[in-house]
């Protein structure tokens, strides 16, 4: 038996609401167990996949029933999601959601109703790259836009907030580059009259969105709040060439050391770098989230070995990025302790660290961290 980490709390920093509606039966479930928007492999492929196999009997084991996929099913129906999502953050041991609610917000629950739901902290990420959009339609030109989006930065905590996300590697890639007002001012002139005519946009000009995101790293560093970066594996419409977190080079200079940055998802593939990057700047941090639910078997132990291997454990965060079913909360949780006992027992056999030893670190990276970089 691995290390046992069940009496550790976890303060998720990087997930994201419930929907309203959960999926009712196997077909539906299936798309929340893949990242890619693809029905046929939902439909065809999932079924075939450890992730589909080990999600289905741990479920069942959570809910008392069958190791079916109907029974499964069944069982969560009856229960519902408000009683799912208690019981799911009873058994998880989950202390804090920091929630992302720039996405699926128009068909989950809000903050609010989450707290009224829930017996765990509920705390807001601030996603950046909707707001930017929203500015951009509401407003008539440049100047007004960009002092809009200045003062929505000006007080995060204030404003309720306790850090920040990009999403720019969906849209132009992480490798950032410092381009100047007038070039941003000239980006914005491109896409700002479709946007009023649209009443909505899909922000990527890359001169007017790296100016926006410096800004917010700026903004960051002045407050002292995170800012959390995607990386790595994620929808097909990203590039996965691009998505490596090293290529973030610009915001590690010394002009940005005070920004807490949080790199997300593992970094993976990249997760090799995104260690190197936790042991070598001050103010970046590797999150040990996502993979969770999307990597099974041996290649998710990698992952762990490579963060624990390289990082230290005090710059290490720990997230399911769950959304949408609270399962996957359960899941996450499930499978990142379990791995990371795994690991740590591989490395007390070593004769590497001791068992006490073992569980402090563990204790920082399911929470204390956390707790620290978001002032939590």
């Amino acid at each position: 038996m691995p290390l046992d980490l069940s009496a550790i709390p976890i303060v998720d920093h990087h997930c994201h609401s419930l929907l309203r509606q959960q999926p009712l039966d196997d077909v539906a479930f299936r798309n929340h167990l893949t990242e890619t928007y693809f029905p046929e492999i939902a439909r065809d492929h999932v079924p075939h996949t450890l992730v589909y196999h080990w999600a289905i009997r741990e479920l069942a084991s959570f809910l008392g029933c069958e190791p079916e996929p109907d029974a499964v099913h069944a069982a969560r129906r009856e229960r519902g999601v408000e009683r799912l999502a208690r019981d799911v953050v009873e058994r998880g041991n989950f202390k804090t959601w920091l929630i992302d609610s720039g996405y699926g917000a128009d068909t989950a629950f809000s903050l609010d109703e989450l707290r009224a739901m829930v017996p765990c902290q509920i705390r807001e990420i601030l996603r950046l790259e909707p707001l930017i959009e929203r500015l951009i339609v509401e407003s008539d030109g440049f100047e007004g836009f960009v002092d809009s989006y200045r003062e929505a930065l000006s007080d995060l905590r204030g404003a309720g907030y306790v850090g920040m996300k990009s999403v720019i590697a969906y849209r132009t890639g992480l490798q950032i580059e410092q381009f100047d007002r007038a070039a941003a001012a000239a980006a914005f002139a491109t896409v700002h009259e479709s946007a009023r005519r649209d009443g909505s946009i899909r922000i990527a000009a890359k001169p007017l969105l790296d100016y926006l995101i410096v800004s917010a790293v700026e903004e960051a560093a002045r407050q002292g709040v995170p800012i959390q970066f995607h990386t790595g594996l994620g929808d097909p419409d990203l590039d996965l060439t691009k998505v490596d977190p090293s290529a973030l080079r610009l915001i590690f200079s010394d002009a940005y050391r005070a920004a807490p940055i949080v790199l997300l998802h593992s970094g993976y593939p990249y997760s090799r770098s995104m260690a190197y990057l936790a042991a070598m700047f001050p103010n970046v941090y590797a999150d040990f989230g996502e993979v969770q639910l999307f990597v099974a078997g041996g290649d998710l132990r990698a992952v762990a070995r490579e963060l624990v291997g390289l990082a230290p454990a005090s710059k290490i965060l720990f997230s399911t990025d769950a959304s949408l079913v609270p399962e996957l909360y359960w899941l996450g949780a499930r499978a990142g302790r379990r791995v990371l006992g795994e690991v740590f027992d591989e490395h007390i056999a070593d004769g590497i660290i001791d068992e006490r030893t073992a569980m402090s670190m563990a204790e920082m990276m399911l929470w204390q961290n956390a707790e620290r970089v978001y002032g939590l």
